[in-house]
């Protein structure tokens, strides 16, 4: 039996250390750590997404091949999750995402010294590897040492991190390979990846609220235990879904847009990735309403503008074009802040193991529909690739409704 310290929402028995309330002194540095933390993972992540076509054109290769520069490290991300989690329950949580993101930048820096694609490759793949140590842990970190009424914002914003990341990466990368080439992008990156993970170190408190060791033989059955909740399986397939939506727009919109009648260069398609800015308020706006009106109904309303943005992406209109990517933008990072939290939550133990689970989908569906979208793209161009994620993203709203209907497990509906 789960004992009342194990949860969410609940005063900590006498001898435990307390919950961590919203707006307290360390409810903002839990935060600004882990925002800082997100941010150089999802910098390092997808600096790769507008340099694509260089990449296509540079080495030869085709969209598809290209995007092998993003799937290597989000397929190996989406593996090695599942056992991060338990390795912070040995090591620590602050250990585990300290080391991550100091690994993730020296692999991000080496990567700009690659004599051939094959040696990129592989490095990126090692980078997916040194990145599994931080979303899920953070995640699992938040749902333990966070009340219940903190931990919709402390969520969104660590989600915000994620966008600001992505934007800046993929902006910052377009910028300086226009001007001193691919190269130069992985050198700057991984430096400023590199100096978040030392603010990083001294910043995150360390964790308080310390789970039970778990043993790598009982894995297996918390893995069992989390799909038997047929709330966490549903959680687990809206991942899959709205990160497939998400990075196929993303993988593919840049070779849209240097094409006619677009014909952007290299660093304006990289500034169209500032529309990441609506995701940094979506995730927090999202968090918020969801913990004032409830997850199930507000998770509905972000995914819904997901289709919709598809569609004004297909006009030959750049304002609107970039209109529509911002409103699918809004909407995937307003469900992924929704449902990732909602994971930590609605887990009673394993909360670790849940949050893996989550993203190994979550990663799944970047490395799976992402490369699928390059095969789409190459036979139906972009068309083809927004009827695509327009299924996905109607897919997605189907499981959400689905999910509405399952009820809170029991020590939700006790707290």
């Amino acid at each position: 039996m789960t004992s009342t310290s194990s949860l969410p929402g609940l005063a900590a028995p006498a001898g435990e250390p307390p919950l961590i309330a919203r707006g307290g002194a360390r409810f903002w540095r839990v935060n600004f750590a882990l925002f800082l933390g997100s941010f150089a993972t999802f910098a390092v992540l997808y600096c790769v997404q507008p340099l694509m076509p260089g990449f296509a054109s540079g080495f030869s290769i085709s969209p598809a091949a290209a995007s092998l520069s993003l799937s290597a490290a989000t397929g190996v991300l989406a593996v090695a999750m599942a056992f991060a989690g338990t390795v912070s329950d040995v090591l620590g949580r602050k250990a585990v995402m300290t080391a991550s993101l100091a690994a993730a930048a020296a692999t991000t820096l080496a990567a700009g010294f690659s004599p051939d694609w094959t040696t990129l490759i592989a490095l990126r793949a090692l980078t997916g590897l040194a990145l599994s140590g931080v979303p899920a842990v953070a995640m699992a970190y938040l749902a333990e040492e966070m009340d219940r009424s903190a931990i919709g914002l402390a969520m969104g914003l660590y989600i915000a991190g994620n966008t600001l990341g992505g934007m800046a990466g993929r902006l910052g990368s377009a910028a300086v390979a226009d001007v001193g080439g691919w190269r130069a992008a992985f050198g700057i990156v991984g430096l400023v990846s590199l100096g978040c993970a030392c603010v990083f170190a001294f910043a995150l408190p360390r964790e308080r609220r310390l789970p039970p060791k778990t043993r790598p033989a009982a894995l297996l059955p918390a893995i069992r235990m989390h799909f038997s909740d047929p709330g966490l399986r549903y959680l687990f397939a809206l991942g899959f879904l709205l990160m497939g939506v998400m990075v196929t727009t993303y993988n593919y919109i840049g070779f849209r847009l240097a094409q006619p009648p677009f014909s952007l260069s290299q660093s304006a398609i990289g500034f169209v990735f500032s529309i990441y800015l609506v995701g940094a308020v979506s995730s927090a706006v999202m968090g918020e309403l969801a913990g004032r009106y409830g997850r199930r109904r507000v998770i509905g309303v972000a995914i819904v503008l997901m289709p919709i943005g598809a569609l004004l992406t297909l006009p030959e209109s750049l304002a609107l074009t970039i209109f529509g990517v911002g409103v699918l933008t809004a909407g995937f990072f307003g469900g992924h802040s929704i449902a990732s939290s909602w994971v930590g939550l609605r887990a009673e133990t394993a909360k670790a193991q849940a949050s893996a689970l989550y993203l190994f989908f979550y990663y799944a569906g970047s490395t799976l529909a992402g490369s699928f979208g390059g095969w789409v793209y190459a036979r139906n161009g972009w068309p083809g690739v927004a009827a695509f994620v327009g299924a996905l993203s109607v897919l997605a709203l189907l499981v959400a409704m689905k999910l509405a209907r399952v009820p809170p497990p029991a020590h939700l509906r006790a707290s």
